[in-house]
């Protein structure tokens, strides 16, 4: 019989054998988990239920890219045609003005003097001849010239007295003197009338000289008031009052913005390609809507430097929205009627610079490497990688490979 000691040295033994075997029922309870066996995992990939679209031709047409800007339709730099000093500038940069609308004005009273100067030697030319300014030099008579019908009275005068020496002479009652003097009066009476003809046409010359120095002198005039060439925009103002300026000096720099023009140049490989009246479609930083126009002017010859050639087009701008300087790009349409290959934006991935479509054969999505070109509207061009008649998944994203059916919700894209 086993002594209280022996029992109680033997209880350590006892209690660590049920501890271990207490943690082993505890294991056994709540963590091992048999491992589910092979044979119960699907042998192959649910069917997905997706959106196809077929591969086929459809119209794309052939641009040709190009880069320029927008220019303005008209630009001048309006100066002086009379030299003087600035008296006034009524305009300033962003201005609109409508021709003939005056930009700026000179002191005028150097040639208003000279006017009045003109006006009075023209009338001293007129009453030479005992004429008006007004009366048109075309319908001057000039035998009614004060001067010239003073002589011709004198020459009818010395011709009757002729006619009566002449009687006299017939009866004997004159001498070959007297005949011979009479003979002289005509003579000079007729020099001196012929004298006062020539006289009277110098005269008329000279009232048309007076009358071009007076109008002269009123355009000089005029030109004080330096006017709007065209309807336009103020981009620069180059004169202040009090400044001085000559001949041709710059006031204003006017702009005409409406129309706009698109100049642009394309490479000498499509220089042959290019003519007037093809549509060409403007794109503008910031603008949502590309503008389209028709190309207008064509240059004659190459840029030698860069070997391009530059045309134009004309852009509406009626509110003056657009800017002239901003940069543009512009595709022109070569051939309306091509076709390409082209499938939605959607139907093509990329991952890793390469780009794929999810082909369909036989109810079966396989990966499909294709090589794309120009895009449009939501629309990708292929150029390699499908034929017409080709069957892909219209979103990309959805695609994997295993067996597909076409959907017939168009919200319900999942798998089966």
């Amino acid at each position: 019989m086993n002594s209280p000691r022996s029992e109680l040295a033997a209880s350590p033994c006892v209690l660590t054998m049920v501890s271990v075997m207490g943690v082993g029922l505890a294991l056994g309870c709540g963590v091992y988990t048999p491992a589910t066996s092979t044979a119960d995992a699907p042998s192959h990939p649910s069917t997905l239920r997706v959106k196809t679209v077929t591969v086929s031709p459809r119209p794309w047409h052939t641009t040709v890219r190009s880069q320029g800007g927008l220019v303005a339709d008209e630009a001048a730099v309006v100066g002086a045609k009379l030299a003087g000093r600035v008296a006034s500038v009524a305009v300033d940069v962003g201005d609109f003005v409508h021709q003939g609308d005056a930009l700026a004005r000179l002191e005028d009273q150097e040639p208003r003097l000279l006017v009045a100067q003109a006006e009075a030697q023209l009338a001293q030319a007129c009453a030479a001849i005992g004429v008006t300014p007004e009366v048109p030099l075309d319908k001057l008579d000039k035998t009614q010239a004060p001067p010239v019908k003073q002589e011709h009275a004198v020459l009818r005068e010395a011709q009757a007295n002729l006619e009566r020496t002449k009687q006299l002479q017939a009866q004997n009652a004159v001498t070959a003197a007297d005949m011979e003097q009479r003979l002289a009066a005509v003579s000079v009476a007729e020099a001196r009338y012929a004298s006062a003809l020539n006289a009277v046409e110098e005269k008329i010359a000279l009232i048309g000289v007076r009358r071009a120095e007076l109008a002269l002198a009123k355009e000089n005039l005029t030109h004080t008031a330096i006017v709007a060439p065209f309807d336009g925009l103020i981009q620069a103002r180059q004169a202040a009052p009090g400044s001085y300026v000559r001949v041709g000096d710059p006031v204003a720099t006017l702009v005409r913005t409406d129309p706009l023009r698109y100049r642009g140049s394309v490479p000498e490989r499509h220089a042959m390609r290019i003519q007037t009246g093809q549509k060409v479609i403007v794109s503008l930083e910031g603008e949502a809507e590309p503008i389209a126009a028709r190309i207008s002017r064509i240059s004659p010859a190459l840029d030698e430097a860069s070997r391009a050639l530059t045309f134009e087009a004309d852009l509406p701008n009626p509110h003056g929205r657009l800017r002239t300087g901003l940069f543009a790009e512009a595709e022109i349409v070569i051939d309306a009627n091509a076709q390409t290959l082209a499938v939605p934006e959607s139907a093509v991935t990329e991952f890793a610079g390469v780009e794929k479509v999810w082909l369909v054969k036989d109810g079966t999505a396989v990966e499909q490497a294709v090589q794309s070109g120009r895009r449009d509207h939501g629309w990708v061009e292929i150029i390699d990688g499908l034929a017409a008649g080709n069957t892909v998944l219209k979103n990309a994203h959805q695609g994997r490979a295993g067996p597909v059916v076409l959907a017939t919700d168009e919200a319900a894209v999942g798998s089966e």
